[in-house]
């Protein structure tokens, strides 16, 4: 799993949800530097969500790899609060339930948390079946996709209830790794950014106890 590189939208702290933000110069350079570790693997597929951002991303990753569109790995459809600062959406009293009890959120003219968590690890999974049929077990593939979408597909892999998901940081162009089995999955790698800056924490938002919705700037943005 892979989060698209740094967008215009993070850098300036609003929640991009489904508008067709660019990446800025600072998550192009974070896209060819996962592509350089990328390209050492034998990836039987690519498959992305269909917004810009993780196009993008994966074609500076990985230029010339035939990359397929999947509508099940899109942002979660935030309705009204795309577009809007975080700064102020923190002061809605949906942020609050969003904090503590995703798994009850709708967002207004927008799409439940659950329902994003359900059909994000539904296309997970039924891609890893796919692959492996076609290419056997150890085969290796790539999903390029959003910080939210990502931490609820590693939290379902972790056997963790949607309302515990908030615990999980997807930073900008970070890569994660599961391996499905039979028997359960494997989570292998979280949040690799080979980065060692990504380890200071980034700047306060008001509440250090706070999730980025929508899976923020990463560190020190």
């Amino acid at each position: 799993l892979m989060r698209h590189g740094r967008t215009t939208a993070n850098a300036t702290g609003e929640l991009a949800g489904r508008l067709p933000v660019e990446l800025d110069e600072t998550g192009r350079g974070q896209a060819a530097r996962a592509g350089q570790r990328l390209r050492a693997l034998p990836l039987a597929a690519v498959v992305s969500s269909p917004l810009i951002r993780c196009r993008t991303t994966v074609e500076l990753a990985l230029p010339g790899a035939g990359v397929q569109v999947d509508e099940g790995l899109t942002e979660c459809g935030y309705g009204t609060w795309e577009g809007r600062p975080l700064k102020e959406l923190a002061k809605e009293p949906l942020w609050g339930v969003v904090q503590q009890h995703p798994s009850a959120v709708t967002f207004p003219d927008g799409e439940s948390m659950a329902a994003m968590s359900a059909r994000a690890v539904a296309t997970v999974r039924r891609w890893d079946e796919r692959i492996t049929a076609e290419h056997g077990p150890d085969a290796i593939w790539l999903a390029c996709s959003h910080g939210d979408v990502i931490k609820a597909i590693i939290a379902d892999a972790m056997g963790l209830h949607l309302d515990q998901f908030q615990r999980i940081v997807a930073d900008p162009a970070s890569i994660s790794v599961i391996r499905y089995t039979p028997g359960r999955p494997f989570l292998v790698r979280l949040n690799d950014t080979s980065d060692l800056a990504s380890l200071v924490p980034p700047k306060s938002s008001g509440n250090e106890s706070d999730a980025a919705v929508g899976g923020g700037a990463g560190a020190g943005a």
